[in-house]
Protein backbone atom coordinates (compact mmCIF):
# COMPACT_ATOMS: atom_id res chain seq x y z
CA UNK A 1 0.00 0.00 0.00
CA UNK A 2 2.89 2.38 0.81
CA UNK A 3 4.40 1.77 -2.62
CA UNK A 4 1.04 2.28 -4.29
CA UNK A 5 0.54 5.57 -2.48
CA UNK A 6 3.98 6.88 -3.43
CA UNK A 7 3.28 6.43 -7.15
CA UNK A 8 -0.17 8.00 -6.89
CA UNK A 9 1.40 10.97 -5.12
CA UNK A 10 4.12 11.17 -7.76
CA UNK A 11 1.53 11.07 -10.55
CA UNK A 12 -0.24 14.07 -9.02
CA UNK A 13 3.09 15.81 -8.44
CA UNK A 14 4.05 15.46 -12.10
CA UNK A 15 0.71 16.90 -13.16
CA UNK A 16 1.61 20.20 -11.46
CA UNK A 17 4.42 20.94 -13.90
CA UNK A 18 3.84 23.69 -16.44
CA UNK A 19 4.53 21.14 -19.17
CA UNK A 20 3.07 18.43 -17.00
CA UNK A 21 1.52 15.01 -17.26
CA UNK A 22 -2.22 14.50 -16.68
CA UNK A 23 -2.92 11.89 -14.02
CA UNK A 24 -4.03 8.51 -15.36
CA UNK A 25 -3.48 4.88 -14.46
CA UNK A 26 -1.20 4.62 -17.49
CA UNK A 27 1.03 7.36 -16.06
CA UNK A 28 1.30 5.47 -12.78
CA UNK A 29 2.37 2.37 -14.71
CA UNK A 30 5.09 4.39 -16.46
CA UNK A 31 6.32 5.90 -13.19
CA UNK A 32 6.61 2.42 -11.66
CA UNK A 33 8.84 1.42 -14.56
CA UNK A 34 10.96 4.56 -14.22
CA UNK A 35 11.47 4.85 -10.47
CA UNK A 36 11.94 2.56 -7.49
CA UNK A 37 9.84 3.57 -4.44
CA UNK A 38 12.95 5.16 -2.89
CA UNK A 39 13.66 7.12 -6.08
CA UNK A 40 10.01 8.14 -6.35
CA UNK A 41 10.19 9.62 -2.84
CA UNK A 42 13.21 11.69 -3.92
CA UNK A 43 11.51 12.88 -7.11
CA UNK A 44 8.56 14.02 -4.99
CA UNK A 45 10.92 16.49 -3.31
CA UNK A 46 11.85 18.26 -6.57
CA UNK A 47 9.83 21.49 -7.10
CA UNK A 48 7.29 21.62 -9.92
CA UNK A 49 6.35 25.29 -10.19
CA UNK A 50 9.33 26.18 -12.36
CA UNK A 51 10.01 26.52 -16.06
CA UNK A 52 11.60 23.57 -17.89
CA UNK A 53 15.38 23.20 -17.66
CA UNK A 54 15.60 25.29 -14.47
CA UNK A 55 17.73 23.25 -12.05
CA UNK A 56 16.89 23.49 -8.35
CA UNK A 57 19.42 23.76 -5.56
CA UNK A 58 20.15 20.71 -3.46
CA UNK A 59 19.19 22.69 -0.35
CA UNK A 60 15.71 23.36 -1.73
CA UNK A 61 15.22 19.70 -2.63
CA UNK A 62 16.66 18.50 0.67
CA UNK A 63 14.18 20.68 2.58
CA UNK A 64 11.38 18.45 1.27
CA UNK A 65 13.18 15.12 1.72
CA UNK A 66 13.77 12.88 4.75
CA UNK A 67 16.99 11.44 3.31
CA UNK A 68 20.42 12.54 4.55
CA UNK A 69 21.91 15.06 2.14
CA UNK A 70 24.67 12.74 0.89
CA UNK A 71 22.23 9.94 0.17
CA UNK A 72 19.85 12.35 -1.53
CA UNK A 73 22.59 13.61 -3.84
CA UNK A 74 23.58 10.04 -4.73
CA UNK A 75 20.01 9.19 -5.75
CA UNK A 76 19.60 12.40 -7.76
CA UNK A 77 22.87 11.92 -9.60
CA UNK A 78 22.04 8.32 -10.42
CA UNK A 79 18.66 9.41 -11.81
CA UNK A 80 20.38 12.11 -13.82
CA UNK A 81 22.86 9.64 -15.32
CA UNK A 82 19.96 7.41 -16.36
CA UNK A 83 18.20 10.34 -18.01
CA UNK A 84 15.29 10.35 -15.58
CA UNK A 85 15.85 13.87 -14.22
CA UNK A 86 17.46 16.96 -15.71
CA UNK A 87 20.70 18.29 -14.25
CA UNK A 88 22.73 21.44 -14.83
CA UNK A 89 24.46 24.25 -12.96
CA UNK A 90 22.21 26.60 -11.01
CA UNK A 91 22.44 30.38 -11.05
CA UNK A 92 24.54 30.01 -7.88
CA UNK A 93 26.98 27.88 -9.92
CA UNK A 94 26.29 24.64 -8.10
CA UNK A 95 24.96 21.33 -9.40
CA UNK A 96 21.16 21.30 -9.46
CA UNK A 97 18.37 19.03 -10.60
CA UNK A 98 14.91 19.41 -12.13
CA UNK A 99 12.07 17.21 -13.24
CA UNK A 100 11.81 16.39 -16.91
CA UNK A 101 8.80 18.13 -18.44
CA UNK A 102 6.73 17.11 -21.43
CA UNK A 103 8.85 17.66 -24.52
CA UNK A 104 11.93 18.43 -22.45
CA UNK A 105 13.29 15.01 -21.57
CA UNK A 106 10.13 12.99 -21.10
CA UNK A 107 9.48 10.78 -22.92
CA UNK A 108 12.28 11.64 -25.35
CA UNK A 109 15.24 10.59 -23.19
CA UNK A 110 14.40 6.91 -23.69
CA UNK A 111 14.93 7.26 -27.44
CA UNK A 112 17.47 10.03 -28.08
CA UNK A 113 20.40 7.59 -28.39
CA UNK A 114 18.59 5.61 -31.06
CA UNK A 115 19.30 2.32 -29.29
CA UNK A 116 17.11 -0.75 -29.64
CA UNK A 117 16.91 -2.10 -26.08
CA UNK A 118 14.25 -3.97 -24.10
CA UNK A 119 13.70 -0.86 -22.00
CA UNK A 120 13.24 1.37 -25.05
CA UNK A 121 10.78 -1.09 -26.61
CA UNK A 122 8.79 -1.43 -23.39
CA UNK A 123 8.65 2.33 -22.81
CA UNK A 124 7.56 2.90 -26.41
CA UNK A 125 4.47 0.79 -25.80
CA UNK A 126 3.64 2.36 -22.45
CA UNK A 127 4.10 5.90 -23.72
CA UNK A 128 2.02 5.29 -26.85
CA UNK A 129 -0.77 4.00 -24.62
CA UNK A 130 -0.53 7.01 -22.29
CA UNK A 131 -0.49 9.82 -24.84
CA UNK A 132 -4.04 9.52 -26.14
CA UNK A 133 -6.08 12.46 -27.48
CA UNK A 134 -7.31 13.54 -24.07
CA UNK A 135 -3.85 13.55 -22.48
CA UNK A 136 -2.31 15.44 -25.42
CA UNK A 137 -5.06 18.04 -25.35
CA UNK A 138 -4.54 18.70 -21.64
CA UNK A 139 -0.75 18.76 -21.91
CA UNK A 140 -0.68 21.28 -24.76
CA UNK A 141 -4.03 22.93 -24.10
CA UNK A 142 -2.88 26.26 -22.69
CA UNK A 143 -3.68 29.40 -24.68
CA UNK A 144 0.04 30.04 -25.05
CA UNK A 145 1.39 27.19 -27.09
CA UNK A 146 4.87 25.91 -26.18
CA UNK A 147 5.92 25.26 -29.78
CA UNK A 148 5.56 26.87 -33.21
CA UNK A 149 6.03 25.70 -36.78
CA UNK A 150 8.80 27.38 -38.75
CA UNK A 151 8.43 27.52 -42.55
CA UNK A 152 11.14 26.14 -44.81
CA UNK A 153 13.38 28.86 -46.17
CA UNK A 154 12.18 28.55 -49.76
CA UNK A 155 8.58 29.30 -48.74
CA UNK A 156 9.31 32.72 -47.22
CA UNK A 157 10.23 35.62 -49.48
CA UNK A 158 12.92 38.14 -48.53
CA UNK A 159 10.45 40.84 -47.49
CA UNK A 160 8.65 38.43 -45.17
CA UNK A 161 11.93 37.29 -43.64
CA UNK A 162 12.85 40.90 -42.94
CA UNK A 163 9.57 41.50 -41.07
CA UNK A 164 9.59 38.15 -39.23
CA UNK A 165 13.25 37.15 -38.88
CA UNK A 166 12.55 34.83 -35.95
CA UNK A 167 10.35 32.69 -38.23
CA UNK A 168 13.41 31.29 -40.01
CA UNK A 169 15.55 28.37 -38.91
CA UNK A 170 18.71 30.16 -39.99
CA UNK A 171 17.97 32.95 -37.49
CA UNK A 172 17.33 30.44 -34.71
CA UNK A 173 20.62 28.69 -35.46
CA UNK A 174 22.66 31.89 -35.70
CA UNK A 175 21.40 32.96 -32.27
CA UNK A 176 22.41 29.70 -30.58
CA UNK A 177 25.78 28.96 -28.97
CA UNK A 178 25.87 25.17 -28.48
CA UNK A 179 24.44 22.50 -30.80
CA UNK A 180 23.69 18.80 -30.46
CA UNK A 181 21.80 16.23 -32.49
CA UNK A 182 19.79 13.23 -31.27
CA UNK A 183 17.53 10.63 -32.82
CA UNK A 184 13.88 11.53 -33.36
CA UNK A 185 11.96 10.07 -30.41
CA UNK A 186 8.75 9.75 -32.44
CA UNK A 187 10.31 7.81 -35.30
CA UNK A 188 12.27 5.60 -32.91
CA UNK A 189 9.04 4.88 -31.02
CA UNK A 190 7.42 3.84 -34.29
CA UNK A 191 10.35 1.54 -35.07
CA UNK A 192 10.12 -0.11 -31.65
CA UNK A 193 6.38 -0.67 -32.02
CA UNK A 194 6.18 -1.73 -35.67
CA UNK A 195 9.64 -3.09 -36.39
CA UNK A 196 10.18 -0.71 -39.29
CA UNK A 197 10.86 2.95 -39.95
CA UNK A 198 8.91 5.35 -42.12
CA UNK A 199 11.74 6.16 -44.51
CA UNK A 200 12.52 9.61 -43.15
CA UNK A 201 15.90 10.46 -41.63
CA UNK A 202 16.14 9.75 -37.92
CA UNK A 203 19.12 11.62 -36.51
CA UNK A 204 17.66 15.10 -37.04
CA UNK A 205 16.45 16.15 -33.58
CA UNK A 206 18.47 19.29 -32.76
CA UNK A 207 19.15 20.73 -29.31
CA UNK A 208 20.48 24.18 -28.51
CA UNK A 209 22.23 25.76 -25.53
CA UNK A 210 21.02 24.29 -22.18
CA UNK A 211 19.35 21.30 -23.82
CA UNK A 212 22.41 20.71 -25.99
CA UNK A 213 24.76 20.84 -23.00
CA UNK A 214 22.58 18.33 -21.16
CA UNK A 215 22.35 15.71 -23.93
CA UNK A 216 26.04 16.05 -24.70
CA UNK A 217 26.99 15.67 -21.03
CA UNK A 218 24.81 12.56 -20.60
CA UNK A 219 25.76 11.00 -23.93
CA UNK A 220 22.20 11.14 -25.30
CA UNK A 221 23.31 13.11 -28.34
CA UNK A 222 26.49 14.32 -30.00
CA UNK A 223 27.85 17.82 -30.25
CA UNK A 224 27.81 19.35 -33.72
CA UNK A 225 28.88 22.64 -35.25
CA UNK A 226 26.66 25.46 -36.49
CA UNK A 227 27.50 24.45 -40.06
CA UNK A 228 26.52 20.83 -39.39
CA UNK A 229 23.26 22.04 -37.86
CA UNK A 230 22.45 24.04 -40.99
CA UNK A 231 23.22 20.94 -43.09
CA UNK A 232 20.75 18.88 -41.03
CA UNK A 233 18.09 21.54 -41.61
CA UNK A 234 18.73 21.37 -45.34
CA UNK A 235 18.57 17.57 -45.31
CA UNK A 236 15.32 17.68 -43.35
CA UNK A 237 13.73 20.09 -45.82
CA UNK A 238 14.79 17.91 -48.75
CA UNK A 239 13.10 14.96 -47.00
CA UNK A 240 9.84 16.90 -46.60
CA UNK A 241 10.11 17.24 -42.82
CA UNK A 242 8.44 20.00 -40.81
CA UNK A 243 10.42 22.31 -38.54
CA UNK A 244 9.16 23.28 -35.13
CA UNK A 245 10.83 25.12 -32.28
CA UNK A 246 9.98 26.72 -28.94
CA UNK A 247 7.36 29.44 -29.34
CA UNK A 248 9.70 32.26 -28.37
CA UNK A 249 11.91 34.75 -30.18
CA UNK A 250 15.00 33.99 -28.13
CA UNK A 251 16.64 31.25 -26.07
CA UNK A 252 15.20 28.52 -28.29
CA UNK A 253 16.19 25.16 -26.79
CA UNK A 254 15.26 22.65 -29.44
CA UNK A 255 14.15 21.99 -32.98
CA UNK A 256 12.25 18.90 -34.10
CA UNK A 257 11.97 17.94 -37.75
CA UNK A 258 8.71 16.06 -38.03
CA UNK A 259 6.81 13.81 -40.41
CA UNK A 260 3.13 12.98 -40.67
CA UNK A 261 3.97 9.28 -40.40
CA UNK A 262 5.18 9.07 -36.81
CA UNK A 263 5.40 12.42 -35.07
CA UNK A 264 3.09 13.27 -32.18
CA UNK A 265 2.02 16.69 -33.48
CA UNK A 266 2.09 16.51 -37.28
CA UNK A 267 0.77 12.94 -37.25
CA UNK A 268 -2.10 13.83 -34.92
CA UNK A 269 -3.12 16.70 -37.19
CA UNK A 270 -2.76 14.59 -40.34
CA UNK A 271 -5.07 11.93 -38.92
CA UNK A 272 -7.46 14.63 -37.60
CA UNK A 273 -7.16 13.34 -34.04
CA UNK A 274 -6.92 16.89 -32.70
CA UNK A 275 -7.45 20.33 -34.25
CA UNK A 276 -4.29 22.01 -35.46
CA UNK A 277 -4.53 24.91 -33.04
CA UNK A 278 -5.00 22.61 -30.04
CA UNK A 279 -1.39 21.49 -30.30
CA UNK A 280 0.87 24.05 -31.92
CA UNK A 281 1.20 27.70 -32.83
CA UNK A 282 0.73 28.18 -36.58
CA UNK A 283 1.61 31.66 -37.85
CA UNK A 284 1.46 31.17 -41.63
CA UNK A 285 -0.96 29.71 -44.17
CA UNK A 286 -0.46 28.75 -47.79
CA UNK A 287 -2.18 30.48 -50.69
CA UNK A 288 -2.10 29.17 -54.28
CA UNK A 289 -1.37 31.36 -57.30
CA UNK A 290 -3.95 29.86 -59.66
CA UNK A 291 -2.28 31.36 -62.75
CA UNK A 292 0.97 29.55 -62.01
CA UNK A 293 -0.47 26.24 -60.79
CA UNK A 294 -0.11 23.45 -63.38
CA UNK A 295 -2.08 20.89 -61.32
CA UNK A 296 0.90 18.52 -61.12
CA UNK A 297 -0.15 17.29 -57.65
CA UNK A 298 3.36 17.42 -56.18
CA UNK A 299 2.23 19.57 -53.24
CA UNK A 300 -0.71 17.27 -52.57
CA UNK A 301 1.57 14.26 -52.37
CA UNK A 302 4.11 15.84 -50.04
CA UNK A 303 1.77 17.75 -47.71
CA UNK A 304 2.52 16.31 -44.24
CA UNK A 305 -1.01 16.95 -42.93
CA UNK A 306 -3.06 16.13 -46.06
CA UNK A 307 -4.35 19.70 -46.31
CA UNK A 308 -4.12 19.90 -50.12
CA UNK A 309 -6.58 18.73 -52.79
CA UNK A 310 -6.95 19.25 -56.53
CA UNK A 311 -10.10 21.05 -57.64
CA UNK A 312 -10.78 22.29 -61.18
CA UNK A 313 -7.10 21.76 -62.02
CA UNK A 314 -5.89 23.96 -59.17
CA UNK A 315 -4.24 22.93 -55.91
CA UNK A 316 -6.58 24.02 -53.12
CA UNK A 317 -5.52 24.32 -49.47
CA UNK A 318 -7.76 23.62 -46.49
CA UNK A 319 -6.76 26.53 -44.29
CA UNK A 320 -8.34 24.94 -41.22
CA UNK A 321 -5.66 22.25 -41.34
CA UNK A 322 -2.70 23.89 -43.11
CA UNK A 323 0.20 24.30 -40.67
CA UNK A 324 2.13 26.83 -42.73
CA UNK A 325 5.25 24.67 -42.85
CA UNK A 326 6.03 25.51 -46.48
CA UNK A 327 7.12 21.96 -47.29
CA UNK A 328 5.07 22.20 -50.49
CA UNK A 329 7.41 24.95 -51.73
CA UNK A 330 10.26 22.44 -51.94
CA UNK A 331 8.52 20.49 -54.74
CA UNK A 332 6.43 23.06 -56.61
CA UNK A 333 7.98 23.38 -60.11
CA UNK A 334 6.37 26.76 -60.88
CA UNK A 335 6.50 28.51 -57.49
CA UNK A 336 2.72 28.65 -57.53
CA UNK A 337 2.32 29.22 -53.82
CA UNK A 338 2.94 31.80 -51.17
CA UNK A 339 2.91 31.72 -47.40
CA UNK A 340 1.14 34.61 -45.73
CA UNK A 341 0.84 35.51 -42.09
CA UNK A 342 -2.47 34.33 -40.63
CA UNK A 343 -4.91 37.25 -40.34
CA UNK A 344 -5.47 36.50 -36.65
CA UNK A 345 -1.70 36.34 -36.01
CA UNK A 346 -0.61 39.65 -37.54
CA UNK A 347 -0.45 41.35 -34.16
CA UNK A 348 0.68 38.28 -32.24
CA UNK A 349 3.66 38.91 -29.98
CA UNK A 350 5.97 36.00 -29.31
CA UNK A 351 7.50 35.65 -25.87
CA UNK A 352 10.89 37.32 -25.84
CA UNK A 353 12.61 34.35 -24.22
CA UNK A 354 12.19 30.70 -23.33
CA UNK A 355 11.76 31.64 -19.66
CA UNK A 356 9.06 34.22 -20.44
CA UNK A 357 7.24 31.68 -22.62
CA UNK A 358 7.05 29.10 -19.88
CA UNK A 359 6.24 31.60 -17.17
CA UNK A 360 3.17 32.45 -19.26
CA UNK A 361 2.28 28.79 -19.58
CA UNK A 362 2.71 28.28 -15.83
CA UNK A 363 0.44 31.24 -15.16
CA UNK A 364 -2.21 29.76 -17.45
CA UNK A 365 -2.14 26.54 -15.47
CA UNK A 366 -4.01 26.95 -12.24
CA UNK A 367 -1.10 27.62 -9.91
CA UNK A 368 -3.53 27.72 -7.01
CA UNK A 369 -3.65 23.93 -7.15
CA UNK A 370 0.10 23.64 -6.45
CA UNK A 371 1.22 22.65 -2.97
CA UNK A 372 2.33 25.80 -1.14
CA UNK A 373 6.03 24.91 -1.12
CA UNK A 374 6.07 24.33 -4.88
CA UNK A 375 4.45 27.59 -6.01
CA UNK A 376 6.50 30.23 -7.76
CA UNK A 377 7.65 33.07 -5.52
Amino acid sequence: MIHKDIYEKLSKHMSYLGMGFPETKDLITILKEMFTPREAAVVLAIPTGVVPLQPQRIDDIAAQSDLPRGELVDVLENLSQKGLVFSAMTEENEKGYALHQAGFGFPQAFFWKGEDTPTARKMAGLIRQYYNKKVSKVTYGTDTKPYRYVPVKKAINADMQAVYPYHAMESVIQAAEVFAVCHCACRKTREHLTGSGCGHPNEVCIKFNDMARYVIDKGFGKEITREETLAIIKKSEEAGLVHFVDNAEGEVQHNCNCCGCACWNVGSIKRRYLPRDALMATYFLRETDEDKCISCGACIEICPVDAMTLKDDVAVVDQQWCIGCGVCATVCPTEALELKIRPDKKEAQLAQSFRELHEKILAERDNRTLPAHFRNN
